[in-house]
């Protein structure tokens, strides 16, 4: 089994990218989102799922365990193949699932393209009582990421710039980071400083 992979990123195409690692490039389909955030020539550190067929062998990449877990959790479910499992993971991530599941929503599965009606109502029953640790985790991810907004939203007023120009300064900032940019207050603070450019705080 190949849980995880690092080395460089060869190529990126589509929701394909390849990995070298040992000198052999490995081919790896993640989400259109973790596709962006690859970069051709760095490198990357991807989750992995082997999925063994008689006459294929995939690997499916993640940027985190949680994706890898329900990414597990939804393969198990009759009717739901890797390439489906990635699709709802393009579409929702793992607390949105976790919520849908929740609520007992299974309209919000059947948005996603190859998803239909009686699968997306078997992934909400056959997922019932097992997504309760997505769903603290998506909580603790909202309350640390509004957490780090806050912060930055303070900074930019104390810098001299008005609290509304702050305020979208860092919406724009928060749509336009990475992920490990969301992270922490320093690095979403220079985001949000270079979009806001040269401009000094007027107060206005």
């Amino acid at each position: 089994m190949i849980s995880s992979v690092r080395g460089t990123v060869l190529a990126v195409a589509g929701t394909t990218t390849v990995v070298e690692v040992g000198g052999v490039g490995l081919s790896v389909s993640v989400t259109p989102q973790h596709a962006l955030a690859l970069r051709v020539g760095a490198e990357a550190t991807l989750r992995t799922a082997l999925v063994v067929r008689e006459d294929d062998l995939a690997l499916f990449g993640f940027q985190q365990p949680e994706e890898l877990a329900v990414f597990d959790l939804l393969r198990g479910v009759t009717g739901v193949g890797p390439r489906s499992a990635m699709g709802v993971l393009a579409a929702m991530s793992p607390g949105d699932i976790a919520s849908a599941v929740a609520t007992e929503n299974d309209g919000a599965f059947r948005k996603v393209s190859g998803i239909g009606p009686k699968t997306a109502k078997l992934i909400v029953v056959s997922l019932a009582g097992k997504m309760q640790a997505f769903v603290a985790s998506a909580s603790t991810g909202r309350n640390a990421a509004g957490s780090i907004s806050e912060s930055v939203l303070v900074a930019l007023v104390g810098l001299g710039w008005s609290e509304r120009t702050a305020a979208e300064a860092v919406d724009d900032a928060v749509a336009r980071a990475s992920e490990a940019e969301l992270a922490a207050v320093p690095s979403l603070l220079r985001v949000a400083l270079a979009g806001l450019g040269p401009r000094q705080g007027s107060g206005s």
